[in-house]
């Protein structure tokens, strides 16, 4: 945690740059519970007041965060997370930054609808354990061609398979671009390549705490989209706009550090997996049911995760087994700093915040419990027949966010690290979603039973 030494040289480098380089509008953001990006903009002479006081506004308008009978909450900026955005004005200059916020009520004390704040409290939980936890997302997307948002089926920018050197018409440089200013704004790029489908990417983001990293995927979603218009093409993070094709996801990459020492590695292992990992493994695998509304929590996002997909449907892991909802990659087994496990089952349209959050709950709980990992899958798992998997003593995921939304409301691990406003919300929302989606008749009812 910094100190208030380390508060204060970072409000006067803000407010020095902002003078500096004559920077018009700060942009103050933060995440409601669904993991949509909020924003104010305040005027830079704004600036230094709102590091004593905070930005008041109205909670009750906002997903999730308060009752009108306790409205009243506070934005406060962290000025370290503090950065210039990349775009520029006709004169060349940059106009605008931006930092995010924490969100406390009129008293001080934490809002405990805040998205960060919740991943704050399981990160101290970490802390007291003896662990940091460091993230990398592999960020999936698709580029589509202009349309509108009436529920015509979206066209893809290119007709590119994965790795292809794809030329979009519309956005031959889009990688590059959104990557040079995703590194303006401080955050590092490791790779970046076109994915399976038609009109699908993936960049993937250079490791960092898990609470960075959730602030660097909501600013990542904001440039990518940005970029995209800049270019006459649209982005989009829904996991599973086409049919046809793969869907989104955003595999996430973790680990959890001792000091310097990485506590997923064992020489001694044949994988180099240390009993922290193989327990933390095992814990997200005992609670991936629960967790499995936020870390995919829209109707759509279960259109990706089906049998015959490319998306885990049963709770297993392997060592470099795709197949498995949890990987242990393989890429450089020698190096103990790169020990990690790989969770696929995340998409790009989740809340960062929250997914982090649930992960590391139901990993640490492993940890905490002792939990026992059992035999890793060397089968392609989405080959197997359910009754193959039962066998072989793999768990089905939920395959309808019905399903999925039951788990968690049974869940007191999920209770626990949402906390009991967010989780409430959370099912009150997503209850409400799975109700609508239900009651719509879709065109392929039509087709297929109008005639009778």
């Amino acid at each position: 945690m910094p100190t208030l030494a380390d508060m204060d040289r970072q409000k006067e480098f803000v407010l020095r740059t902002l003078e500096e380089r004559d920077i018009r509008f700060v942009r103050l953001w933060f995440t409601d519970v669904l993991g949509y990006l909020k924003s104010v903009a305040i005027a830079p002479a704004e600036l230094e007041g709102a590091f004593e006081e905070g930005i008041g506004f109205d909670g009750s308008a906002i997903e999730g965060f308060a009752r009108v009978s306790e409205a009243d909450m506070i934005a406060r900026p962290d000025p370290s997370t503090f950065q210039v955005l990349p775009w520029t004005s006709s004169g060349g200059g940059h106009h605008s930054a931006r930092m995010f916020c924490d969100i406390t009520m009129p008293d001080g004390s934490p809002s405990w609808a805040d998205s960060r704040h919740v991943l704050r409290r399981q990160l101290s939980k970490a802390g007291d354990l003896g662990f940091s936890c460091y993230v990398h997302p592999e960020i999936e997307f698709f580029l589509l061609k202009p349309g509108e948002n009436d529920g015509t089926p979206p066209v893809p920018a290119d007709n590119g398979g994965y790795f292809d050197q794809a030329v979009h018409d519309a956005a031959p440089n889009f990688r590059r671009h959104a990557i040079e200013a995703l590194e303006q704004m401080g955050i590092s790029v490791e790779f970046s390549h076109h994915e399976g489908a038609p009109g699908q990417q993936e960049i993937d983001l250079r490791y960092a705490d898990a609470l960075s990293m959730a602030d660097n995927v909501m600013t990542f979603r904001y440039v990518v989209k940005e970029v995209a218009l800049g270019e006459g093409v649209r982005a989009t993070f829904m996991p599973k706009p086409f049919a046809e094709h793969p869907g989104s996801a955003m595999h996430t990459h973790m680990s959890l550090f001792e000091g310097e020492v990485n506590a997923f590695h064992s020489p001694e292992d044949p994988l180099q997996l240390s009993k922290v990992a193989k327990s933390f493994i095992a814990g997200i695998l005992e609670h991936a049911n629960e967790i499995s509304a936020v870390t995919n929590q829209w109707v759509n996002s279960y259109k990706r995760l089906i049998h015959g997909g490319e998306a885990p449907t049963a709770a297993s892991w392997g060592a470099a087994n795709r197949s498995a909802l949890v990987r242990v990659p393989m890429y450089t087994p020698r190096k103990a700093s790169s020990r990690r496990v790989e969770v696929r089952s995340p998409d790009s349209a989740c809340n960062p915040y929250l997914t982090f959050a649930v992960l590391l709950a139901a990993g640490l709980r492993g940890i905490e419990k002792d939990y026992v990992l059992g035999p890793e899958a060397e089968d392609n798992v989405w080959n197997l027949t359910p009754e193959e998997r039962n066998a072989m003593g793999y768990k089905e995921l939920p395959s309808s966010l019905g399903m999925a939304l039951t788990e968690m409301e049974n869940s007191e691990l999920v209770a626990e690290a949402l906390g009991e406003h967010v989780f409430d919300y959370f099912l009150r929302n997503k209850h409400a979603e799975w109700e609508n989606y239900r009651s719509h008749v879709t065109p392929y009812e039509l087709k297929s039973y109008l005639s009778l």
